[in-house]
């Protein structure tokens, strides 16, 4: 039986924001709303063999996995049995989230596979988590996995462009995917402009933010970018 631990929040991190934000000098930035959120920045094992783990094993991707590195030596980031969670726990969740999502679209009779082991990893702990009554909200840059906990009937269109082919989907698999929070790193950073985190010019340093991130692989459009800035 899970433990109820209410009151308590936390952001869950996928590993393509968290590259995002160290490929764009990021980081400084996400420790200060550390600081003042209240809560736990959290990853899960397999985000952390993705952006730490592996990448330190190449040349080329090793500072990023260094820098991500000190963020958890210095608790910034934690794993998630931080709050007594159980690796296998979430390993089990994720292959049953991982299952469902790439059985979900199907083109000729073959299914079609949308979410990795990361992003399913940060589905399952956020479920745990609810669980706990935990509050806590998700940044996924990734657009496939955003989209089937957002608007999962639009995701047929994008794969119907995408692999130019018919697509077919499960509906009744739709609801496994409802009530997750997400947003993007470009929405977080947002918050440490709005809150005057970033010591550079204020005026123009939100758009060159979102611009930057998107860059690096945020799935956030020119419109959105203009939505944003709008928002005082």
């Amino acid at each position: 039986m899970i433990k109820k631990l209410g009151n308590q929040k936390a952001i869950i991190f996928d590993a393509g924001a968290l590259i995002s934000l160290s490929m764009n000098g990021l980081l400084d930035e996400l420790v200060k709303l550390k600081k003042i959120f209240g809560g736990k920045f959290l990853i899960t094992k397999q985000v952390k063999f993705e952006v730490i783990d592996k990448p330190l094993k190449i040349k080329f991707f090793e500072l990023e996995a260094l820098r991500v590195q000190r963020l958890l030596d210095d608790n910034i980031l934690e794993e998630a049995n931080s709050y007594g969670i159980d690796d296998s726990l979430i390993e089990s969740k994720t292959k049953e989230m991982m299952n469902i999502a790439n059985n979900i679209f199907i083109s000729h009779e073959n299914t079609i596979n949308i979410m990795q082991m990361g992003e399913a990893s940060c589905l399952a702990l956020s479920k745990i988590l609810h669980e706990k009554e935990i509050d806590n909200v998700i940044v996924i840059d990734e657009r496939t996995t955003r989209m089937l906990v957002e608007k999962p009937e639009n995701l047929q269109n994008l794969l119907k462009k995408k692999l130019h082919t018919t697509i077919k989907f499960l509906k009744k698999d739709f609801n496994h995917f409802e009530g997750f929070k997400i947003i993007r790193s470009a929405e977080l950073m947002y918050v440490a402009w709005k809150k005057n985190l970033i010591d550079l010019n204020k005026e123009k340093m939100l758009g060159a933010i979102l611009y930057a991130l998107k860059s690096k692989g945020c799935s956030i459009s020119e419109e959105e970018i203009d939505e944003i800035k709008k928002i005082r």
